[in-house]
């Protein structure tokens, strides 16, 4: 049996563990960073990242496709997946190596192997003991199913789907959430057929109510088909496919089912509850400090109840590294961490939607104003349609902004801090967005709740 001493022990190296361990370090702790696969995590190497990498593939066959309107002559062969993979993989293990040559370069210690917490100061990994002042528990999430449906076969997860070696003609996804939109829209792009089934009454659920509608309407146009609002029943699957029957009799056929009813947190069998840290199915309660039931353990990222986002992952990881420094970070609440959707089109949002809003502060209380991207330059030279929806509170701050169309997650920043900041439209107004970029829509929608629209009624 050996022992290693840290100031602090980072149980998985993920999104929010390895920020966890790179902040301590910078702040003068000693850091000890277990990770039984590789550091990154879900992120990646089969999340955020890779799945972008298809994403851009899906836009680049989209632009060849349509080339011909902007006057290119340009034809669509077909997708070669061995290429797309040797570029998304190309993509991960440079990433990859910058990650490890960074944690290096700080002086953190990596463990590998499969951490068990012991005590609220101790993980054992094989034959070792790790101990630290603190602990942060940072044990990530898998790819959740539904009772009774089995994966395997033909019904795989986004895993799965990340390393196919075809593009399939049909395709069923289960989930109209971020994971199953955006596998829709790569496999839409690519020439596959696609139908989405989601229990709830919109896509993409969690957005403000008018960005789904739009979001349902510009899937519709691109040839994607959905069943919303009737719950997945049963599925079987023989050589060539599977078949699946909602609940009210409904049937559905496809090459594939992907499952993508979202990611549940990675905490059986680690020792937190015997060590006495209060789960509730599966997710670590912590308090709003980040600190479990027991002092001085903490819990980071997809296992805390909340959004599951990478860059929540790296803001607790900070926070936590901080709090134990003592510098009393700031709280961000998971409301104002913004979200994108990178599907075409994208959805990125901040903040409250309009009926949350008027929830909290009163329907007479909130205005909010919709601009629609057909006035904005830039947006009609590559092609899109969309709009960016601002929602305040009368004579008070923004509390929401919503945004649907091509690249809007790229402006998801600006709004992120009038957000935060709690700005009034009146204070963003008079400044200036650059001429001509999709940025001057968020601009035209604070001029307009400012009083004073310049392109828009």
């Amino acid at each position: 049996m050996s022992e290693q001493n840290f100031d602090l022990v980072v149980l998985g190296a993920g999104s929010g563990g390895y920020a966890a361990a790179l902040r301590a370090s910078q702040l003068g702790l000693t850091v000890g960073l277990i990770e039984k696969g590789k550091v990154g995590g879900t992120c990646l190497h089969v999340g955020c990242i890779p799945t972008k990498a298809l994403l851009h593939a899906a836009e680049i066959a989209d632009g060849a496709r349509d080339a011909a309107k902007y006057g290119v002559n340009a034809t669509l062969n077909g997708i070669d997946i061995a290429g797309v993979t040797t570029y998304r993989q190309g993509i991960v293990s440079s990433k990859y190596k910058g990650l490890q040559g960074l944690i290096k370069a700080r002086g953190i210690t990596t463990i590998e192997g499969e951490g068990r917490l012991t005590s609220p100061t101790t993980v054992q990994v094989g034959d070792q003991t790790i101990t630290g002042k603190n602990v942060v528990l940072a044990t990530g999430s898998y790819s959740r199913s539904l009772p009774g449906l089995e994966i395997g076969g033909r019904v795989i997860t986004s895993e799965q789907a990340l390393e196919l070696d075809f593009v399939p003609k049909t395709v069923a996804v289960l989930g109209g959430g971020v994971i199953g939109v955006e596998f829709s829209s790569v496999w839409k792009s690519w020439g596959s057929d696609v139908t989405i089934i989601e229990a709830l009454p919109h896509l993409v659920p969690n957005e403000d109510e008018a960005i789904s509608k739009q979001f349902e309407r510009a899937f519709r146009k691109r040839g994607i088909k959905f069943s919303l609002g009737v719950r997945f029943q049963s599925v079987v699957q023989n050589d060539q496919g599977v078949v699946v029957t909602l609940e009210n009799g409904d049937t559905i056929e496809a090459e594939l089912l992907l499952v993508a009813v979202g990611r549940g947190p990675s905490t059986a069998n680690l020792g937190f509850e015997e060590v006495g840290v209060t789960v509730d199915r599966g997710f670590v309660i912590t308090n709003e400090r980040l600190e479990t039931s027991i002092p001085g353990l903490y819990a980071v990222g997809d296992i805390v109840p909340g959004l599951q986002l990478a860059h929540r992952g790296f803001q607790h990881g900070i926070f936590v590294a901080e709090e134990i420094a003592g510098l009393k970070p700031v709280i961000i609440e998971d409301v104002n961490i913004p979200k994108v959707t990178y599907s075409d089109p994208e959805v990125a949002s901040v903040g409250l939607s309009e009926a949350k809003a008027a929830d909290k502060y009163g329907a007479d209380s909130i205005s909010s104003y919709d601009y629609n991207l057909a006035g904005n330059g830039k947006s009609h030279i590559i092609g899109t349609a969309g709009s960016i929806k601002i929602v305040r509170v009368n004579d008070g701050p923004v509390v929401g902004v919503h945004m649907i169309g091509a690249r809007v997650g790229e402006l998801i920043g600006e709004a992120q801090l009038a957000v935060n900041w709690e700005a009034y439209p009146e204070d963003v107004a008079p400044l200036i967005h650059a001429h001509p970029t999709q940025n001057e829509a968020l601009g035209e929608a604070f001029l307009a709740l400012a009083g004073k629209p310049l392109h828009a009624m």
